[in-house]
């Protein structure tokens, strides 16, 4: 289990988990579900991050290949030469840890040694090569459970038990990680919210979060935008910044330590208040928390 205050090093940077983290979504991707093409360049990219260090955001999330539904596979070479130039422009101008969203060997290797700090993995380090390469990087891992693969996942969704299913496999991946030298303590897991997952599957997985908080290690939750929160507010895409901001605190609420979105400041904002109410509450628990037995007056 965690330490009395759960850290991870992260290239160098420590990141301290004693308290909810946002992690900034900065995708360098012409075909991203929400904002592809919009950092078509290297300095767009690094101001837009350099952009989310300021309004608040914990770790910089730097991705170089699309993961939505029905995606097209990107080679290794362009995908390093999007994301390699943008890590080594942000190292040194920023304190927070950089995560590199990549499920490639190769890309893992050349970003740690750019600067990043944190493999996000949405194949879960199942692909050729990627459980050495991360074993042998020695940072903090985040795996996550996807029903085949992007171009194919929403195809053919089936569970006979949704959280069961989720948790069996993360459970196998935490193992296999484990096995191949990547201590616990290095570990945070993602359910994949509409990784292979139809509304009700994400809806049961986001209010039973705790559910996952038992496998000893942090949770990641990544809700911001998808289409669940179309599916249930009738918002198109760019319209979803208010309840993936709700759907985000709710992950929070039942036990998310990482919380992966688009709008920071707006995340942060509704963070500090559900932290305040929060903090209230928990002082009346400690004020009424030892027993008293009041014996009624005996004639």
């Amino acid at each position: 289990m965690f330490d009395v205050i759960p850290s991870m090093q992260c290239g160098g940077v420590e990141l301290k988990l004693d308290t909810l983290k946002i992690m900034a979504i900065v995708n360098v991707t012409p075909d991203s579900f929400s904002d592809g093409g919009k950092l078509s360049t290297t300095q767009q990219a690094i101001d837009f991050a350099l952009m989310q260090v300021e309004l608040g955001a914990d770790i910089l999330d730097i991705g170089g290949e699309s993961t939505r539904p029905d995606a097209n596979e990107v080679s290794v070479q362009e995908e390093l030469a999007r994301v390699i130039p943008v890590i080594e422009g942000l190292r040194g101008k920023i304190t927070i840890p950089i995560s590199i969203d990549t499920s490639k060997p190769d890309v893992m290797r050349a970003a740690v040694a750019a600067g990043a700090g944190l493999i996000n993995d949405v194949y879960a380090l199942r692909q050729e090569g990627a459980l050495e390469a991360a074993a042998e990087l020695n940072v903090p891992v985040c795996i996550m459970h996807m029903l085949g693969k992007p171009k194919t996942m929403q195809k053919e969704v089936h569970y006979e038990d949704v959280l069961v299913q989720v948790r069996q496999f993360l459970t196998e991946r935490i193992f296999a990680c484990e096995m191949a030298g990547i201590t616990k303590k290095n570990i945070i897991i993602d359910p994949g919210f509409g990784f292979g997952k139809h509304l009700e599957h994400n809806l049961k997985l986001l209010a039973n979060l705790d559910y996952f908080k038992q496998l000893g290690v942090p949770v990641l939750a990544g809700v911001s935008r998808k289409s669940m929160i179309g599916l249930m507010t009738g918002r198109e895409l760019e319209s979803r910044m208010v309840g993936s901001v709700a759907a985000a605190m709710l992950a929070v609420q039942n036990g998310a330590s990482i919380i992966r979105v688009h709008d920071v400041a707006e995340t942060k904002d509704a963070l500090a208040v559900l932290s305040a109410v929060s903090a209230q509450k928990n002082k009346l628990v400690e004020k009424t928390s030892k027993p008293s037995i009041l014996w009624s007056d005996e004639d």
